[in-house]
Parts: structure tokens; sequence; C-alpha cells
């Protein structure tokens, strides 16, 4: 059976109440202050099986301006409006805001009925229905059937019922492959039940004892009852008016605004990324950072407005921007929303929402209005991709992306499918990541370059541990993903794993013999530089492509004491500080002190004193010899 919801919408007192009356035969005027003052104050609810057999729930909205919030969260959800304008009055000035509100909210066709003709003439009937032609031109029902109807005489009932009828049966139903979600628009209490929640299903479908979730507090709780037009029910649909009787919950928990919905698929915030229409004739235009009360669902919250790259909206102009809102609510990338002025209790414009969880935005920052114009018109499989895309190395959780994009199950898993040559599927435990194949290749060369490095600064090192190459890279990269590419790359043959120790597999470590044979060599080439050795870092380069080796294997030779570092860029063998020690110890031992020259005399005149300088220094450090002034005599051993 196909269903939908029909919503009323129109000024005070143009008879929607009646029309819906004489439609069905229930009067949704149920308040005590509605039935005496005779006005719509809350949304009424009535239902109706139209010729075809197709269901329709009917909200009837309050048309006064100060119920403007009830007649919001009444039309969330309506897929149908039935705008009404009273014969004797025309076009009045909810008639405008009404109609712009559902223009606002997305939906896109209805039948317009003027009401009350029993008490016009023809005449001035002919001049309503060439002002209401006029006032349709430019809106979403400007080729809409108007039907002329008195609820006191019948007169167009049959012929209203045909063209909802027929209207109906070229409504998109509402998707029953999302998860349900059910915006409450009221809550009581039945003795002997406890809470009840009614609202609009807008997607999804609710069976007895699912386990749901109110939100945005969060709070789970158990679907004891279900009803559909006052009939109990195993299970309800999307675009089905729906009371739900809950399980352990009390009336004061819940409110106005709340979400019925399962479990995972929504996410509070009190940042959204947002697609906003203003109204054409909004005086003065939306400023940045002005307040707004902002509906979305059937709720009504504070909010202010962040435009990008500009201070005003003008009227008519549509652009993206950022709301933050006092408290947080809970929806869907798609959902639509109004915003009003409270000052002066005017609607000034609305849209959609591009982004349900955003965070704060620099306004000034280019990227950021280029981020928000690509996320407001991108498919949906180009904006998974992108998501994965900006989460690098981390991966995105596929809960996290699916509340972002509002997407789920069967919906999601065919969306996924078509990506699998982009994107990469890990599981973690009872997570499921995922990467893209760009950052695959990205990180495949950091591991790769990474590697490389390492080799050529320690080439007698056999590799890395996995935990030591990660950390060298990131350590926030998930395991899983790190060792899905090591083990990729080490099935291609470019990384080779002996026990635990990851290495390229082009790299060849020098072997023992080899490297005895080094240290041999630095060892002569120093020793040959005698008592007045070049820059130590120059002597290295003279091994020239075994430099990385050579540089290692000198600083084993240095803990060894085979070689010794005199200054900062001398160094000498051993053997030839030992032979300076024994000359200056002899001398000292038959003199008693020793001047620069002396020490220059002993070990050689073609000595400058940029050698003798930083050994005799290096003999008082030795304790070898005590500097008295400018001499030098023999340290008493103690």
């Amino acid at each position: 059976m196909r269903r939908i919801i029909i919503g009323t919408a129109g000024h005070i007192d143009h008879g929607k109440t009646s029309l819906v009356k004489a439609l069905t035969g229930i009067d949704t005027d149920r308040l005590k202050e509605e039935k005496e003052r005779g006005i719509t104050i809350d949304l009424g609810f009535a239902n109706l099986v139209l010729p075809s057999g197709i269901l329709a729930g009917i909200v009837d909205v309050p048309g006064h301006e100060r119920f403007i919030r009830n007649m919001v969260a009444g039309a969330t959800g309506i897929d149908l409006v039935i705008l009404v304008i009273a014969a004797d009055e025309g076009i009045m000035p909810q008639t405008k805001e009404h109609l712009e509100i559902c223009e606002l909210l997305g939906i896109k066709d209805g039948v317009v009925v003027v009401t009350k003709i029993d008490l016009v003439d023809r005449e001035w009937l002919e001049l309503v229905s060439e002002e209401i032609e006029k006032f349709l031109e430019n809106t979403f029902l400007k080729n809409a059937p108007i039907i002329y109807f008195s609820a006191i005489t019948g007169e167009g009932k049959e012929e209203l019922l045909k063209a909802l009828d027929e209207k109906a049966s070229q409504i998109s139903m509402k998707p029953e492959d999302q998860p349900f979600r059910l915006p409450v628009d009221g809550i009581f209490t039945i003795k002997g039940f406890g809470t009840v929640v009614r609202g609009t299903a807008i997607s999804g479908k609710v069976s007895l004892n699912q386990i749901v979730k109110i939100y945005p507090k969060e709070l789970e709780t158990k679907v004891r009852n279900i009803q559909v037009h006052g009939k109990n029910v195993e299970t309800a649909y999307a675009g089905m008016r729906v009371a739900l009787n809950l399980q352990g919950v009390k009336k004061e928990e819940i409110e106005r605004g709340d979400v019925i919905a399962e479990e995972g698929v929504l996410k509070p915030s009190q940042w959204l990324d947002v697609k906003i229409i203003s109204l054409k004739d909004v005086k003065p235009p939306i400023r940045n950072f002005e307040n707004f009360l902002f509906y979305v669902g059937t709720s009504e919250v504070l909010g202010k407005i962040i435009l990008f790259g500009k201070d005003q909206l003008e009227p008519g102009e549509t652009d993206i921007a950022q709301i933050f809102l006092q408290k947080p609510v809970t929806v869907w990338r798609g959902d639509r929303f109004i915003l009003r002025r409270a000052s002066t209790n005017t609607t000034v414009g609305g849209g959609e929402i591009i982004n349900p969880l955003s965070h704060r935005r620099k306004r000034t920052k280019p990227w950021e209005r280029k981020e928000l114009e690509f996320i407001s018109q991108a498919e949906i499989s180009e904006l998974i991709k992108y998501y994965i895309e900006r989460k690098g190395f981390l991966g995105i959780e596929e809960r996290d992306l699916q509340l972002i994009v509002s997407i789920f199950d069967e919906k999601f898993k065919r969306t996924i499918d078509k990506l699998s040559q982009e994107i990469i599927k890990l599981k973690e435990g009872e997570k499921i990541l995922y990467f893209s194949k760009k950052v695959k290749e990205e990180l495949q060369n950091k591991i790769i370059d990474t590697l490389k490095k390492y080799h050529e600064n320690n080439p007698f090192s056999p590799g890395l541990t996995k935990e030591l190459l990660k950390t060298r890279i990131s350590s926030f990269i998930p395991d899983v993903f790190f060792n899905y590419i090591i083990e990729e790359l080490i099935q291609k043959g470019i990384l080779n794993k002996e026990k635990e120790i990851i290495s390229l597999y082009e790299f060849k470590k020098i072997d023992l013999i080899e490297k005895e044979e080094l240290k041999k060599q630095i060892e002569e080439k120093v020793l040959k530089e005698g008592l007045t050795p070049r820059d130590f870092e120059e002597i290295l380069l003279d091994f020239e492509e075994k430099y990385k080796a050579v540089k290692e294997l000198s600083q084993i030779l240095l803990r060894e004491g085979i070689l010794v570092k005199v200054s900062e860029k001398l160094v000498y063998h051993k053997n030839i500080l030992e032979e300076v020690e024994k000359r200056v110890v002899e001398f000292l031992s038959k003199n008693k002190e020793m001047t620069l020259s002396d020490f220059r005399n002993l070990i050689g005149p073609e000595v400058s004193r940029k050698y003798l300088i930083p050994l005799v220094e290096y003999l008082d450090k030795k304790k070898i010899t005590l500097r008295i002034g400018d001499k030098r005599v023999l340290r008493k051993k103690t």
C-alpha cells in the first residue's frame, strides 16, 4: 500500500480544519481552547484512504502567526500540501509565509483549495481567482489544480479527492531502505500504558519490541506498542503517522524536537554546514553572525549564522554557510530547515543540511568555502571518496562515514561496492575502516623512502621492526592498515622480512669480513695522517660511496679508543697520542717545566698552533700535565 502525508497550509480562519473534517469526518481541533476560540493552536491529525486505496495521513497546521513553530513542526515530512485560501479574504500574510515555508522544506507538489465559496458571489470569486493565479506564478504550485470548495454544501469535495489521488500516485514514497526516524511532534501518557510519542515516520520502519533511542539525549528504550491512525500494528513504515508506546521513559524526559531512531544512526551536533536560501523580500538582509530561530524536523533552537567571504546574504540569494546552535540537534544530510527572526516574527529563509557533523570553520580561509561548495553539490559516491581520502593514513570508521553522509544499510553497501576500485576496506576488531588507494600509494612510498634512508645511515643494521618503522612515519596509523601495506610490499618483492625485521629487498648489508676490513682501512688512514691530520670529516669523505659505512664504523673505533677525538674536528690514532705522551713524560722527568715552544721542539717544529694547542690541552685533560701560567709541569700521581 502506498503511504503519503498530506498537510494543510494557509492563513488563520481560512477553513483548513473544516476542510479536513469534510474529507475525513475527523475534527482535528482536539484542545478545549481550540474549541472555545475556533482556531487551531496545535497540530491536528486525521487519516484518509484515497479512491485508489492510497493511505494518506493528514496534518492540519495552525494558521496564526503566533503558532508558526507548530506549523513548521507539522510541515516536516509532508509529501503533498493543500494550500487553503478563503474566497472572502483571498491572499493573506500567512498564506504567503506558509507557502514559502513549504517551498523551503522541499515540498514539491500540492493542490490549491479556495474555501468558503458559499460566502461570495461569482464576480468576487473571479477576482479572487485571478489574484491566486498571479500569486502562484513563481511558486512550486504554479501548475497545481485550483479546487473551489464549500464545507457547508460539500461542493468540490469529490473533485478535491480525485485531484489528491492523482497527485498522491505520483509522489515518491519515503525511503524504507534507510534506518527508522521519527521526529517527535507530540508526547502524552495513557493510563496503564505509560509514555506515548507521535510523529511522522520520515524513513525506515519500526516493529514491536524493537530497541530504539531518543535523540539527542541518547536514551535507550523499547517499543511496547505501535498505532497507526488509531489501530494497533506490528510494524509502521515511512510515510505513516505513528504513535509509539515507549518502555521505561517518563513523559518529562522527552520533548517536541526529539527524534526516535535506530541506535547509532544519529549523532548530536551544534555545528552544521548548510546551503541557505534567503527569501526574496527579506528586510533587512540576513547578516553574518546574526541570531535566528532555527527549525529542523520538529525542533526549534536558537542559532547563529556564519557566512563565508561576505558580510550579508542578499534577498533571494542562495549560498553556503555554517550554523552554530545553542543546543545540539540530530539531523541527516539533506534534511531541510527554516530560519525565522524572533524580533519581527518573520520567516527569512531556510535551506538544506549538507554536513550534519561539522566543526568550527575559519570563515576567512578560502579553502573552507571551497570545501563547502564541493560538499554542497557532490554526488554521494564522490562525497564518500572525498571523506575517506581526507582522513589520510588514519582512515575513517564505517559508522562515522555513514553518519556524515547519512546513508546506511544496503544503500551504503551498494555505494561502497561501486567504489571498490578506489578504496580499501579493512576490519580491525569490531571496527570497519576505509582508506583510499591514493593514500595507500603515499604510505607505500613513505615506507620505502624511510627504509632507504635508514639503510643509508645504518649500513650494518639488518633493518627495522614494524613497530619502529611505523614510529618513524606516524604512530597514529592503524595497525591493520600498516600491516596490510607491509604484507603487500613483501608479496611484490619490494620488502624483505626476516623474523621480525623489515628491510628493503634490494638492500645488501655489509658482511663481517668487509666490516673488519673497512675498520682496518680507517685505522690505517688516520694513523698515516700522523701529528697533523686533516679534519676528520674530510678523511672520511676519501671513502666516497662507502662514506655512510665508515662514518658508522668510525664511531665504533672512537668508542673502542682506537681513535681519539682531541677537538671538534681533530681525531688522532691512539698510537700517535701515546708517542706524544711518552715524549712529554720523558722531557718533564728531566726538566721541571715545559713551555709551548719546548712542546713544539719535542714533537716536531712542523706542527702548527692549530695542532699544538689541542694536543697540549688533551694532555691536561688526561691529567698527564698541569698548567701553571704559560708553562706545564708533570702532574703528580695520586
